[in-house]
């Protein structure tokens, strides 16, 4: 018998679990940016602001 062709399942599993979690993972941010959308555009000055 080979084994070229034995499977980890263990970490094909991970895998998969990692790929759901991602899925969930945008699903919640998709949702929150329609929720809740974040300005574009302005952005405010970093830092104190300089003193004549």
């Amino acid at each position: 018998m080979s084994n070229d062709k034995l499977i980890d399942f263990t970490a094909e599993r991970g895998k998969r679990i990692h790929d759901l979690h991602d899925k969930k993972l945008d699903e919640m941010r998709e949702a929150f940016e329609q929720a809740l959308p974040l300005p574009k555009g302005k952005k405010k000055p970093k830092g104190k602001p300089k003193k004549p």
